[in-house]
């Protein structure tokens, strides 16, 4: 099977072609601007590299979760509507209705074309920001994509490392981790982070040795507050510089 393809969109999103299929990553198309949620305001500085036009269509989108604008915007949500199917959260898919399907950590479901060709995508635990931090940051899953034979493509979602992160790194054998990084912060949720630190991503990379590390949502919004310079230094300390694959917006790259 082909090696998978990644293109960097902006933020949290991202096009992944792997097994003959198209995946579209936590959807945010608008351009720079504030988004006024229940508990904080979250600023946009960046806008998307792709339309959604450009992208074309999409077999499906991989939600971690709907509740946050960084991760679902108002263009986004003209890409669900846009894909064949939507996979997200049981409460997520419950508020978005329409052709949304919930699932919970390690539920599986699986896609096929009409040649013959499959893909498993199987929902795996994500934790938005320390232990207890539910009632604030809402439920949110992460993504495993695979196909027999291929590399298992993992997709974090918002989360930071636990158990539930180390568990995936346990039961598959994941060879690419698109992980959410920027240790995002908001003064609602106190100082801990409430996304991937890149002493974090050290340590997915140590539980996942065989995979590449392609970071995402680091950057394109003012709630983060660790950079690509932050987690390029902690790679090198860790000496696992090499396992870091770089996305440039727009510009597809092959794993």
């Amino acid at each position: 099977m082909a090696a998978p393809v990644i293109t960097l969109i902006g933020g949290p999103t991202a096009l992944i072609e792997a097994g003959g299929f198209r995946f579209l990553t936590d959807p945010t198309f608008d351009g720079p601007g504030e988004y006024k949620l229940p508990h904080v305001t979250l600023t946009k500085t960046s806008k998307p590299a792709l339309t959604l036009d450009q992208i074309g269509t999409v077999d499906a989108v991989l939600l971690s979760h709907d509740q946050h604008a960084d991760n679902l915007d108002n263009r986004g949500r003209e890409a669900l509507t846009k894909a064949q199917r939507v996979f997200t959260t049981a409460v997520g898919a419950k508020r978005l209705a329409n052709h949304a399907e919930g699932l919970g950590p390690w539920q599986t479901v699986r896609l096929s074309k009409p040649d013959g060709r499959s893909v498993l995508i199987t929902a795996t635990p994500a934790r938005h920001g320390p232990a207890g931090i539910e009632p604030l940051s809402g439920d949110v899953i992460g993504f495993v994509v695979e196909r027999k034979g291929g590399r298992p493509v993992y997709i974090s979602g918002d989360t930071v490392w636990f158990d539930g992160v180390a568990e995936v790194a346990r039961r598959l054998d994941v060879r690419v981790a698109v992980l959410n990084l920027g240790a995002a912060r908001v003064a609602a949720a106190g100082p801990q982070p409430l996304t991937f630190a890149a002493e974090e991503a050290v340590q997915v990379a140590r539980a996942m040795p065989q995979a590449a590390i392609v970071p995402l949502h680091f950057e394109g919004w003012e709630h983060f507050s660790e950079s690509r310079a932050d987690v390029e230094r902690a790679f090198a300390a860790a000496a696992l510089e090499r396992r870091l694959r770089w996305p440039l917006p727009g510009e597809p790259i092959t794993l």
